[in-house]
């Protein structure tokens, strides 16, 4: 009879990270599915979860966390495990994280196969791991939290005894995922929201969320595969500079969430831009960990400008709501690691396409280099 596959979730330790890989909800799932789950202990406890919680569920509360890891068959987590953390695990164990590329050689020499969560394929099966979409929904609705609250004005027009406040104003940059939340949030919030992509394809779903669209002359639409956007020529992008160098000025918010896959995150708002915003305007940019679509953005950090204008760079935006970033991303990785899973043993199918295109080290080789 075959040994019970042991998945183990530790307490995530990179700095500002509050998720967790798996919430009770999802620990009964696996636990159903003929799993044994162990989670460290404290695990959830910055996202919201007790120990009481994943024990009644069917984990094990553990406090071990070094010979969790070194028996463990599969490892959750949010952010990849670091140093320590790989070199205790196992030969043919299964990690499941994000993963950026420069990490991958590490795990393929350790001879740990992984699945990296940014890779979930664009398809109609896949969406129900696709990590980048949940935690992205997360980040565009506290974006526009975030800059609100920076804002010395109130978004939403009120007509008041001391009379009527106009709406503010709200640009969003990139309409995927995260800039349509955001444009939902904006306009829940009573703003005027208009938004930008370079995808024709985003302005039916602008238009449909009640916001404006930004339309630049003599710009193709550039989406590339799976839906994301691709980079544009030299002279499409210096006509996009050009409007859009009308358009940041005339906003008190932009929230900026413009990424190409592989590759630095557009620069869409120059320093020029900035020192037209009025004093006290706000940008959220949360490409900033991709570069930035600001130019002034600094990672992690908040910049305050001569003129008043305050540009914030958030760091892993999603674990600033950690109880539905943890839920949604527990969600998408418990439903891949069930596909993983046949009468109770683990099995990666390569004739599988979700997991043919997130396994980038498998039996101490690196895929997809």
């Amino acid at each position: 009879m075959a040994d019970v596959v042991t998945v183990f979730v530790p307490r995530e330790r990179t700095e500002g990270e509050r998720r967790v890989a798996q919430v009770p909800d999802t620990v009964a799932r696996l636990v159903k599915a003929g799993l044994q789950v162990q989670v460290e202990s404290g695990a959830g406890v910055a996202s919201g979860y007790a120990d009481a919680d994943f024990e009644k569920a069917g984990a094990k509360v553990v406090r071990d966390r070094d010979e969790a890891l070194r028996t463990a068959a599969v490892v959750l987590k949010v952010q990849p495990p670091d140093d320590g953390e790989r070199a205790l695990l196992r030969a043919g164990a299964l990690v499941v994280s994000f993963l950026p590329a420069v990490l991958r050689p590490s795990f393929a020499e350790a001879k740990v196969d992984a699945l990296a969560m940014e890779r979930v394929p664009r398809t109609t099966r896949g969406q129900a791991a696709d990590a980048l979409s949940s935690q992205a929904t997360v980040a565009g609705y506290k974006a526009v939290l975030m800059g609100a609250d920076r804002l010395p004005r109130l978004l939403p027009m009120m007509t008041t005894a001391a009379g009527t406040l106009t709406p503010g104003r709200v640009l969003v940059l990139g309409a995927g995922v995260a800039g349509l939340q955001a444009v939902a949030t904006a306009h829940r919030l009573g703003a005027v929201v208009t938004a930008f992509d370079v995808r024709a394809a985003a302005k039916e779903q602008v238009l449909s969320l009640g916001a404006k669209f930004l339309e630049v002359e003599g710009v193709a639409s550039a989406e590339g595969q799976g839906g994301y956007a691709k980079e544009v020529a030299s002279d499409e992008q210096a006509r996009i500079l050009s409007t859009l160098g009308k358009a940041v000025p005339q906003a008190d918010l932009v929230v900026s969430t413009a990424a190409i896959p592989g590759k630095a995150a557009p620069r869409l708002i120059t320093s020029a831009m900035v020192a037209q915003m009025r004093n006290g305007s706000v940008i959220v940019d949360l490409a900033a960990e991709s570069g930035g679509n600001c130019e002034l953005t600094r990672v992690g950090e908040t910049v305050l400008t001569d003129n008043g204008v305050t540009v914030l760079g958030p760091r892993q935006l999603a674990s600033h709501m950690p109880f539905h970033g943890s839920a949604m991303y527990a969600r998408n990785v418990a439903t891949l690691l069930q596909w993983c899973v046949k009468d109770g043993q683990l099995e990666l199918n390569l004739a599988d396409d979700v997991i043919a295109a997130m396994l980038v080290t498998h039996q101490g080789a690196v895929r997809h280099a």
